[in-house]
């Protein structure tokens, strides 16, 4: 067995007896309640996740850095930190307490030192647990997939000393606080673990907030941090790509970018009732019709084109896909 397996064992079991006293409490509860109302992952889905989480975080990464410890890591932006990066000619309303005398004694031009910043390195993940989120038709719901994909990207920031945050769109949403180490991916798994029934036809619409969401994230989250969305997307209109842009100017952004089967390839049902519960709309649609699995392609391929052109990486994530590992293995 590998170092990295037996380390990973070892944190899963360490997983199970963190959440023990949180998760399974509440899996006590629900084994009198609906199926519908009992919460999205189990204990052991949350410990299988760290174990994944483990072997990812020992495996090669694409990111540069020199140390596993807080503040150590390189910021993608200049400014007036601690480690030289570079020189260069002086310009107008530069401070002149980063000259580079030396240069610009033996080049006779004046020139400027540049620092890197060191940061503390921040991951804030968003899990999306709207009415679109509530579905599923194979192995889990999209709100148990993207939950998946959140804890795993929790678990091997962790790993890295990064302070894990979150929020998680719902009703009311929730912000978690930045937490170092296992104690943020911890709070995250409890938070998005938590039951999410579908909504039922008597609940009220959802009013329009992508606007308030990314405005929050954009007005919170410090520049050079890393932001991880996990939703359908379904929300993504034209409105949203300049927040998004700027998103993206500032902060490392990916995308996770759920769907079911179905809202790929549309069964032959006859003609079948719909209800969009986001919107509170009912249509009936013939499915035999060769036009509705178009009008799915593209959606899919518009909502593809905003991220795009918002400078966003997108990774797509089917909700029946149990093994999330090679798909995040580049970006854990």
């Amino acid at each position: 067995m590998s170092l990295a397996l037996i380390r990973g064992s070892e944190l899963a079991r360490d997983v199970v007896a963190a959440i023990a006293g949180k998760l399974a409490p509440t899996w006590k509860r629900a084994a009198a309640l609906p199926a519908v109302e009992t919460p999205l992952l189990t204990p052991d889905d949350i410990a299988h996740l760290a174990l994944q989480a483990a072997l990812l975080a020992d495996s090669p990464s694409q990111r540069e850095i020199h140390d596993h410890h807080a503040g150590d890591w390189p910021s993608a932006w200049l400014g007036r930190g601690l480690d030289y990066e570079e020189s260069r000619p002086y310009a107008a309303g530069d401070d002149i307490r980063d000259m580079d005398w030396r240069t610009t004694a033996r080049s006779g031009r004046p020139f400027l030192k540049i620092y890197r910043e060191e940061r503390q390195p921040m991951l804030h993940l968003v899990v999306d647990r709207g009415a679109s989120l509530r579905f599923g038709t194979r192995r889990r719901l999209k709100a148990a997939q993207a939950a998946r994909a959140a804890i795993l990207l929790a678990f091997a920031a962790a790993r890295d000393h990064t302070a894990v945050a979150a929020t998680l769109w719902d009703r009311d949403d929730l912000d978690l606080p930045p937490l170092h180490g296992r104690a943020g991916a911890l709070a995250l798994a409890e938070a998005a673990a938590a039951p999410c029934p579908p909504l039922a036809a008597r609940d009220r619409a959802e009013p329009p907030r992508g606007l308030d969401r990314l405005a929050w994230l954009d007005a919170n989250l410090p520049r050079g941090a890393r932001l991880v969305l996990a939703s359908d997307f379904t929300w993504l209109e034209a409105a949203h790509e300049a927040l998004l842009a700027r998103l993206a100017e500032r902060l490392d952004v990916l995308a996770l970018v759920v769907s079911d089967p179905v809202e790929r390839v549309l069964p032959d049902l006859g003609l079948a009732c719909f209800q969009d519960l986001s919107r509170q709309r009912m249509s009936w649609l013939d499915t035999r019709q060769p036009g509705h699995g178009e009008r799915l392609r593209r959606q899919r391929e518009q909502r593809a084109e905003r991220l795009a052109r918002t400078g966003i990486r997108r990774i797509e994530i089917d909700s029946e896909v149990d093994d999330l590992s090679p798909l995040l293995a580049h970006h854990a």
